[in-house]
């Protein structure tokens, strides 16, 4: 989408397409490696490689976007995204020589990966889906005022960097990280109404500029995007760091409110914008099913260890049952889009 938005007049169609085929290769080594062998030999040398591939787009972005984009606001979130998806990759490389010298019950490997993740959602995803956003915005000549965006960019960036102390809280830090911490989630709380504020007067200007599909999933993940910044809120207080520490379905659950919710459904919405996809409601539906009643599943597992509730004993059947229906909902979005496009073809 990045490529969509900032490469289409130009002629970089040939290093893009390396950067492109080197990271689908590297996906897919990933893919096959890691469910069979762990973290070994092979998923070691794909996962580098993966790094490797990030940096090249970031290079590929940063070098050739065209200068007319450059001092625009959707550009300024999208280049703060890859940096930090670049810094995120700290992590993975500091998980081999934790394991190495301090092994894998070591504080430091979980931090490492906490560290990745972290400005994985936070930053690369969030920030880029948030740019895209703004291109669309810039596309239907939407007048963003400068003072709002810029209190937002700073509020985001600053809010990015302090909340990855909630993910070292379990480790019963010292006090200052509980404030570096609340800090962090309070910063992306005011970000988050900042960003709102800068929408709020132009939405409806944005909204008719969209199919309604596009529109809708991007105000559901819009909800689903106050709920989760107001979990990781929840989280700077020592109570709840604490239970979700102990309870790791509740960590689960977060995640994957926001991968599965969050940044799923503005991805669905993007992808149809740009005519990658098209994603019916029913297929939709489908998949919004199989998110949410996992979600309450999951949440309720946590909640009944908490709280020494009865499990069903078919937990793990109904989990499985449930989850399968985002996948079945995917691989339809996939079926009806290659038979569609075939069926042009043949016109």
């Amino acid at each position: 989408m990045i490529y969509r938005m900032y490469f289409t007049d130009t002629l970089k169609d040939n290093i893009y397409k390396r950067i492109f085929l080197f990271t689908n290769f590297t996906l897919l080594g990933m893919m096959f490696s890691f469910p069979l062998q762990g973290y070994a030999l092979f998923s070691i040398i794909f996962s580098t490689l993966f790094l490797f591939a990030s940096y090249f787009l970031a290079w590929f972005v940063f070098k050739y976007v065209p200068q007319r984009f450059r001092d625009r606001f959707s550009y300024r979130c999208i280049k703060a995204a890859l940096c930090y998806m670049v810094i995120s990759s700290i992590g993975p490389w500091a998980v081999g020589g934790v394991m190495a010298i301090l092994g894998k019950a070591s504080i430091w490997y979980k931090l490492s990966i906490y560290f990745y993740l972290h400005f994985q959602y936070n930053g690369w995803f969030i920030l880029a889906l948030t740019g895209i956003l703004l291109f669309i915005a810039e596309k239907t000549k939407v007048a963003i005022n400068k003072k709002k965006f810029r209190a937002f960019f700073l509020l985001m960036n600053a809010g990015i960097i302090l909340s990855f102390f909630l993910s070292v809280l379990w480790t019963n830090p010292p006090v200052v990280f509980y404030w570096l911490a609340a800090a962090g989630a309070v910063l992306q709380v005011l970000a988050c109404l900042q960003f709102f504020e800068i929408l709020k007067k132009s939405w409806k200007k944005i909204h008719n500029s969209l199919q309604p599909i596009v529109a809708f999933l991007l105000e559901l993940s819009g909800i689903l995007l106050v709920v989760k910044v107001l979990l990781q809120l929840s989280t700077a207080l020592p109570f709840f760091a604490e239970l979700s520490f102990l309870y790791t379905d509740f960590v689960i659950g977060y995640l994957h409110w926001t991968f599965l919710g969050v940044v799923s459904l503005a991805l669905f919405a993007f992808l149809h914008h740009f005519d990658f996809l098209k994603i019916s409601r029913t297929t939709f539906w489908i998949y919004f099913c199989g998110f949410s009643l996992s979600e309450a599943l999951i949440f309720y597992k946590g909640t009944s260890l908490w709280l020494h509730l009865v499990l069903p004993g078919n937990y793990s059947l109904w989990l499985v049952l449930i989850s399968a229906l985002i996948p079945l909902s995917v691989g339809v979005i996939l079926f009806q889009n290659i038979t569609s496009s075939r069926s042009r073809l043949e016109k």
